[in-house]
């Protein structure tokens, strides 16, 4: 009778230590590949997110899948310099600013909140063909933002794009998930 309820507790303890286990392997995959934090720095994606907001990114996500367009992404300028941005062009698209419009193969860009305008329209005041791994990135804030428009950013490449900002966690009186 003793060895039986020793081993239903040793039973029981390697049961636990083995749901420990699973619990803290699942929580490292999603922390290491849909939780990693990020500062909003700038006034370039506003009014989507303000200087001082966190947010999360998710890394996984273009590992899976390619990144589209309207999606808010952050990605590698430099070595260890980081940027927020949204993705307006895709790969061999051909992106132009002209009269103000942001135009795709030609066409005008039909976005909701003034996210096919761009004032100031820069390198892409000719058209910009982008390469089969390249993308043209705006700021939401296009009057304040260093972007794809600008010699210094240029087309990023998909291997810059770190990931795909989908929450932000602070302030709490925005606390939700980024629709892009």
């Amino acid at each position: 009778m003793i060895a039986e309820e020793e081993t239903n507790r040793l039973r029981q303890i390697v049961c636990w230590i083995a749901d420990v286990a699973v619990v803290i392997s699942i929580a490292w995959f999603v922390v290491f590949s849909m939780a990693t934090q990020i500062t909003v720095t700038g006034q370039s994606m506003e009014p989507a997110l303000q200087q001082g907001e966190v947010v999360l990114m998710n890394r996984l996500s273009y590992r899976l899948g390619s990144p589209k367009r309207c999606d808010i992404v952050v990605f590698e300028k430099e070595p260890g310099t980081y940027q927020i941005k949204r993705i307006i062009g895709l790969p061999g698209e051909t992106v132009q600013i002209t009269g103000g419009l942001v135009y795709i193969d030609g066409q005008a860009l039909e976005l909701p909140d003034g996210l096919n305008e761009a004032g100031l329209p820069g390198l892409a005041e000719y058209p910009i063909l982008l390469g089969d791994d390249e993308y043209f990135l705006l700021g939401d804030n296009r009057a304040g933002s260093e972007d794809s428009r600008f010699a210094n950013v240029g087309n990023v490449k998909k291997q810059q794009i770190r990931g795909k900002v989908w929450l932000r966690i602070q302030p709490l009186s925005r606390f939700g998930l980024i629709h892009s």
